[in-house]
């Protein structure tokens, strides 16, 4: 399974690692994701995703189903 979040579509970041003697090595910044079973009150059904934890928080703002519509994506088929 990849790790990518269910709704935002984040995935990993390259990146660097820096040294105290300033020696860069790549290293991969992995999203926060988190598996989580969510209500989703218009389907009327639980929803098994897995998100971010910025994508839970946005979640608790704006509820799932609204949050889903702005980003085009369809429940139903979660």
């Amino acid at each position: 399974m990849s790790r990518v979040c269910d709704l935002t579509g984040t995935k990993a970041n390259n990146g660097m690692a820096v040294s105290h003697s300033h020696i860069r090595t790549k290293k991969l910044q992995q999203a926060n994701l988190q598996q989580r079973r969510l209500w989703w009150a218009e389907g009327n059904k639980w929803v098994n995703l897995r998100v971010t934890t910025r994508a839970l928080k946005t979640i608790q703002k704006k509820g799932l189903g609204k949050y889903a519509k702005s980003l085009g994506i369809d429940l139903n088929k979660v």
